[in-house]
């Protein structure tokens, strides 16, 4: 009798499991069909995107304003194309995985997919940001020396390398900012840069500056009365 009882208990685990299984099969070849269409989405999209970025010669233009050269520090070859097709492959990979995870009511990983789906464009955002950042530093490192230069009064390479990592140090900050690490503790450190350079400036002025203003003002006199 016992026997019989434990029979009918394992009969029954084993109907209950194979029902389970069949009704659970629809959603595991659903998910996986969506997840497969989404690979070749992905692969076409981030295939045309290479392309674009190839067609406009984007390239062309990061290694004339000065990027080349930071890429081949980080032994890296300069490829935006490459890049940005790579980002929205990776993207669309895991919109098409959420989707499969909801297929298959697996929640916690699908919320956990789309935290950080809403999470990717901060980071691009800040990629953005430091190269532009990194653009106008070569830019007006470039400005500061030929001004520096042309004017005649010394201290160009120091002036133009300030300039740089100024500029370099903002696009910093706000790329982290961007992307939350430690906002209030950037925060500070931005007013204290600021305040840094502002007080740096006039005491510089104040203490040093004056012989360095006449001297200025005398080479525009100079200039008018030739």
């Amino acid at each position: 009798m016992l026997i019989q009882t434990w029979t009918d208990v394992l009969m029954s685990s084993l109907q209950n499991l194979w029902v389970q299984t069949l009704s659970f099969l629809p959603s595991l070849i659903g998910a996986l069909l969506v997840f497969i269409i989404g690979l070749a989405v992905a692969s076409g999209l981030a295939s045309l995107v290479e392309k674009l970025i190839i067609a406009i010669k984007l390239d062309n233009f990061l290694k004339k304003v000065g990027l080349e050269e930071y890429t081949k520090r980080a032994n890296l070859e300069l490829n935006s194309g490459y890049l940005f097709g790579e980002i929205v492959y990776w993207f669309l990979v895991l919109v098409f995985f959420s989707a499969a995870a909801d297929i298959l009511k697996f929640y916690v990983l699908s919320n956990f997919v789309k935290d950080i789906l809403t999470y990717l464009p901060n980071l691009v955002v800040a990629i953005l940001v430091m190269v532009v950042a990194l653009i106008v530093a070569n830019l007006m490192q470039k400005i500061v020396k030929a001004s520096v230069m042309s004017a005649k009064v010394g201290g160009e390479g120091f002036l133009s390398s300030a300039a740089w990592w100024v500029i370099v140090t903002f696009g910093l900050l706000i790329a982290l900012n961007q992307l939350g690490v430690a906002v209030a503790i950037i925060n500070t450190v931005i007013t204290g840069l600021i305040a840094m350079f502002a007080l740096a400036g006039g005491l510089a002025f104040g203490l040093g500056g004056k012989d360095f203003a006449a001297h200025l003002l005398q080479k525009m006199k100079d200039g008018i009365e030739k």
